[in-house]
Parts: structure tokens; C-alpha cells; sequence
């Protein structure tokens, strides 16, 4: 029986989330988190779109990148959150791993040879 760390699994959550939610896979993800976590994911993954759109539409007032301090912040609220949910539900675990692995498709990566969430 594998191994599921879940801080592995919550920081790839956050990852793969935030970068859906200003991307095509948002529509797919937020219906898809609706319908296997529950209605409150997709409306937080909604917060999280408008928050990184109106950080985009910001003018630049400092060196870093447009917008990488809305992207830490998300990222990092993302993680605490699905930490929580895998705290109070650990079989959602593989649910998460599903969803982890199609939005990555969606959005057209892919995870290097050997990295996994579980060992």
C-alpha cells in the first residue's frame, strides 16, 4: 500500500489550482471541484481567479513580476486549505491525486519522471 504525504499532495493542489484559475482549465476545475469537494472549493477557486485578474490589471510599482506576490499568497492559502480538508478527510487523498493529474493535462504539463505524491 502507497505511502500518501499530504503536504506533498496539498502543495501540488495549490500549485496546479492557481495556475488553473486564470487558465482554460478553470471552467473544467471549478466544476470538477464542486461536484468532488463541494461547492465551497469551486467558489474559493472563483475568489482566486478574480484576485489574480485584478493583481494583473495592476501597474507594475516594483521590480518583481506583475502579480507574484497575489500568486505566493494563493498558492500558499491553497495549501493550508487542502492540508485542512486532507487533516479532516484523509480519503480524499486519491480524489485530489485525480484531480491533480487531469488539470495538469489540461493545462499541458507534466510531472518529471520519478517525482510522485506518494512513496
Amino acid at each position: 500500500m502507497a505511502v500518501i504525504h499530504r503536504e506533498r499532495v496539498a502543495w501540488e493542489s495549490a500549485r496546479v489550482f492557481v495556475a488553473a484559475a486564470t487558465a482554460d482549465a478553470y471552467w473544467w476545475l471549478g466544476e470538477t471541484l464542486a461536484q468532488r469537494l463541494g461547492q465551497t472549493y469551486e467558489q474559493d477557486l472563483t475568489r482566486t481567479r478574480l484576485r489574480l485578474q485584478r493583481e494583473e490589471a495592476r501597474p507594475v510599482q516594483d521590480p518583481r513580476a506583475p502579480g507574484e506576490d497575489a500568486l505566493s499568497a494563493e498558492v500558499g492559502a491553497w495549501r493550508a486549505r487542502i492540508e485542512n480538508a486532507l487533516t479532516e478527510r484523509p480519503e480524499l487523498a486519491a480524489v485530489l491525486r485525480e484531480v491533480i493529474e487531469e488539470t495538469g493535462r489540461r493545462l499541458g504539463r507534466r510531472r518529471p519522471a520519478g517525482q510522485a505524491l506518494h512513496e
